[in-house]
């Protein structure tokens, strides 16, 4: 019963996510049938099941009432015989009521447990897990914070694949300095930025921060020194200040607000009810896109880190909000390493260099210019 209330929960979670591709593509009627299917098993599932427990139930309850019954009915004849006192019939009738009430109580566990150790197991099976990113045994943390940002022959291949997504990956970002990352779609863009916060980790070669490999840092010190903007922001159900904190949890609301400034988020979070105490929805979902990624880069903004990860953070922004925000941006970074992932060359082509990724390696790295050259 349990697997089949998974599915019906896996198809519903499906269909409420996706329901504006459904409604979009006019697939109701595939989907409800797709439901009454995943339903009916359920359904019937469950009624096999409620048939055995309404089953046992009055099963149980006849034997209560039935070994009662002979009791009285025996022991009274002994009784009116002589042969037994009234007192030990009460006694033995006691003794037999607790016996069976302990017997009803195991037929409901009886169909509890099975549904308990189903659950338990697939909680297990969460816990049994191990982490692909395990913590270092001996944490090191560097002598500076400059932010010194080193690709050594990094490589990454996903675990079963048949070729690694990353191959050969060498180029350095220093402080002062932005370098951008282009390439194709699947070029492996997203994967060589996820190495620097540890998302998950180098199969080959090493990414180093200041010097030490990022395997070797103590977490809580490597993610102190990045502020990382995601390819889809995402934004938790609270308000815009409990979100930007996320970056820096003691900001001062002056803080959040130059923060904003620099986001180019300032005037519609002004226009919203509340300012910084509006309400944002699970996932952010009561803004607009480009709304979502300025509220992001605001949050990384925040903690003012040595190292900057802009993973096509800009991609749903108008060309004119884009160069207000690269403008307000390079001050802020002014000192601190830089990195960006884009599709749009205006976005990177003033970037101190610039890495072309394709199918997995480095096929350039330079200046715009030198590139197109």
């Amino acid at each position: 019963m349990q697997a089949v209330l998974d599915e019906v929960n896996r198809v519903l979670r499906e269909q409420i996510a996706g329901v504006r591709v459904v409604r979009a593509f006019v697939r109701e009627p595939q989907e409800t049938a797709r439901f009454a299917r995943a339903n009916a098993d359920l359904t019937a599932v469950a009624t096999s099941a409620g048939r055995l427990q309404a089953l046992i139930f009055p099963i149980v309850v006849l034997v209560l009432n039935v070994s009662s019954v002979a009791v009285l009915w025996f022991g009274g004849a002994r009784v009116d015989a002589g042969q037994m006192q009234v007192g030990a019939l009460t006694a033995f009738l006691a003794y037999l009521l607790q016996i069976l009430m302990s017997v009803m109580m195991a037929t409901f566990m009886a169909m509890m447990v099975p549904r308990a150790a189903v659950c338990a197991e697939r909680i297990g099976e969460v816990l049994d897990t191990t982490t692909s990113v395990a913590p270092p045994e001996r944490p090191v943390v560097p002598p500076q914070r400059a932010g010194l940002l080193v690709f050594d022959r990094a490589g990454f291949r996903y675990p079963g694949a048949a070729a690694p997504v990353l191959r050969e990956i060498s180029f350095t970002a220093r402080p002062g300095t932005t370098t951008a990352v282009v390439g194709s779609t699947g070029a492996g863009k997203t994967t060589l930025l996820s190495l620097v916060p540890r998302l998950v980790d180098a199969t080959a070669g090493a990414v180093t921060v200041d010097g030490v490999d990022v395997r070797d840092l103590d977490a809580h010190e490597l993610v102190g020194r990045i502020g990382y903007v995601p390819q889809r922001p995402y934004l938790f159900t609270g308000t815009v200040a409990s979100n930007l904190r996320h970056g820096r949890a003691d900001a001062t609301d002056a803080e959040l607000w130059a923060a904003l400034e620099v986001a180019q988020a300032a005037d519609f979070v002004r226009a919203m009810p509340g300012g910084l105490d509006a309400a944002v929805a699970q996932g952010g979902t009561n803004v607009s896109g480009g709304q979502r990624q300025r509220l992001a880069i605001a949050r990384a903004v925040v903690r003012r880190p040595e190292v900057y990860l802009f993973d096509d953070s800009f991609s749903a922004l108008d060309v004119a909000t884009d160069a207000r925000l690269r403008a307000a941006l390079a001050p802020v970074t002014a000192a601190a390493t830089v990195v960006i992932v884009a599709q749009r060359i205006a976005t990177i082509r003033s970037a101190d260099a610039i890495v072309v990724l394709d199918e997995g390696t480095v096929v350039g790295v330079g200046t715009h210019d030198a590139l197109l050259a």
